[in-house]
């Protein structure tokens, strides 16, 4: 037979496509043998900075070699969105490093749980029960409360009845943060009891952030797990965590305790939500109250304080934002004494600040994720396993995607339509995207937004003597959350509206 007749097409060479198999490795620093690029991820002082800076030499993609771990950095608003909301699904899960699972009671948090079905009915029992909207907003007399007594003690040092007239602003959004927490969180008790509850809190809160912040030889190299042991690592961990436990149980104990049932029937805090959901059995795994409690500690007061810290700092370093700023809100609060909750939807201006300071200065600067399966990210093979950084500190800076990105401009802000809390916006990140998002955003975000609306309404704020606006530093401290390193010590005069 004529094969001719058939007629067949046969591709050319030049026209048929085949697809490229991924590379295998992004770019990366030179590594030593063994230890690869360990030594200068855990030295490098500002970590966030040091790996933008890594980013400009190499790309917005890079690998690099931490021990046995591989990991990759990402630093551009276009990888993010791939890692956090494209690819979600592929990079959700959390690595196990000793002290978070050991302080977590084995990952059975939901802030370091790895990605599966206790996960996932922990977000849901959390949407639901204790951070939904409604709930809340019935913390609303709380906040309030809290900020009016922050106010006035402020007040007292501004009449000179305290410290010379001098306000340490970090130790006050601390001091803010902690009641906040004891008081939604656990309840109301007798006011020598609340007293003491949050000293120990603000006690067990320092060491679960030491630990929760640190990395042991064992994280990177396995079977050196007698090291710890050997330079006492191991022993700070589980002294840590037995003082933890006490604490803890100290609370549910008071929470089953007949009698503050019967004193507080009408207020349910968020340990009686779970008590209840877990002796209802109404959840389809077994929670632990002890596990979720660290979680509540350290995400719901440390990034609230940090945020409100750096947000005073932002504007102490722009005069005449801060002017713009208290313009606002003294025209719309006249002289009724206080800001509150339904001021803040009417106050764009200071939701433009806030954004911004969010931009600058994340609470959060690195968000870590661990692939679950092979993936393709920008045209690199990411194995399972890997741990995935997400550079938030360098995402927010991007030139491409911020103009002037080193600037303080809240304008910027005003002409544009972002929600903060849903995470849909991966030019910054301050509460992560996709899955794994900060599920307290909604909470934290008003915490901020009514902090900073009544320091700036009430007062003016001035420097120390000696001291002028540019010696005001923006160093910070390690940490997963970022706090600032100098305390921000300030010299409040009333504004005769409060």
């Amino acid at each position: 037979m004529d094969i001719s007749s058939l007629n067949l097409t046969i591709p050319s060479p030049q026209n048929h496509q085949t697809t490229k198999p991924p590379k295998t490795l992004p770019p990366g620093p030179p590594r030593l043998p063994l230890i690869g690029n360990l030594h200068q991820f855990l030295f490098a002082g500002d970590l966030p900075t040091y790996l933008w800076k890594l980013s400009k030499k190499h790309g917005s993609i890079i690998h690099l070699k931490l021990g046995s771990i591989s990991a990759i950095v990402v630093s551009s608003p276009k990888l993010a969105k791939q890692v956090l909301k494209i690819q979600d699904s592929s990079f959700c899960s959390r690595p196990t490093f000793l002290g978070q699972q050991k302080l977590s009671y084995n990952n059975m948090d939901m802030g370091f749980s790895p990605y599966g079905d206790y996960w996932r009915e922990m977000r849901k029992m959390t949407s639901i029960h204790l951070l939904s909207a409604g709930k809340i907003q019935s913390f609303r007399p709380i906040r309030e409360e809290e900020v009016s007594l922050m106010i006035a003690n402020i007040g007292k040092i501004c009449d000179g009845e305290r410290e010379g007239g001098v306000v340490d602003l970090s130790e006050m959004a601390l001091s803010l943060g902690s009641s906040l927490i004891c008081r939604i969180a656990f309840g109301r008790g007798h006011e020598d009891e609340e007293s003491k509850k949050e000293r120990r809190f603000g006690e067990s809160l320092r060491e679960a952030q030491g630990v929760l912040a640190s990395l042991c030889v064992s994280d990177f190299f396995p079977w050196l797990s007698w090291v710890d042991r050997l330079n006492g690592y191991r022993d700070w961990i589980d002294a840590t965590y037995e003082k933890l436990d006490v604490f803890y149980q100290e609370i549910i104990d008071d929470h089953l305790d007949p009698k503050r049932k019967s004193e507080n029937e009408n207020e349910e805090d968020i340990v009686d939500i779970l008590i209840k959901l877990k002796e209802e059995k109404s959840l389809s795994v077994d929670i632990n109250i002890k596990a979720l409690l660290v979680n509540i500690f350290t995400g719901a007061t440390d990034t609230s304080a940090a945020a409100t810290v750096w947000v005073m700092t932002a504007l102490m370093k722009a005069p005449q934002i801060m002017n713009k700023l208290q313009q606002e809100i003294r025209n719309l609060a006249g002289k009724k004494g206080r800001v509150d909750e339904d001021d803040l939807p009417q106050l764009p201006y200071l939701k433009a600040v806030i954004n911004e300071t969010f931009r600058l200065y994340p609470p959060i600067p690195l968000l870590m994720r661990q692939a679950m399966q092979r993936s393709t990210l920008q045209g690199y093979q990411i194995e399972p396993k890997t741990v995935i950084y997400v550079n938030a500190w360098a995402v927010a800076r991007d030139p491409e995607y911020w103009e002037d990105p080193d600037k303080f401009v809240p304008e910027r802000f005003l002409d544009i339509d972002t929600d903060v809390a849903t995470g849909q916006d991966f030019g910054f990140l301050p509460f992560g995207a996709g899955r794994r998002m900060c599920p307290a955003s909604l909470m934290g975000l008003v915490n901020v937004e009514l902090a900073v609306a009544n320091l700036v309404y009430c007062f003016d704020w001035e420097m120390p003597k000696g001291m002028k606006v540019e010696d005001i530093d923006v160093e910070s401290l390690p940490g997963i959350t970022v706090h600032k390193k100098i305390p921000l010590l300030l010299v409040p005069k009333r504004s005769g509206l409060a």
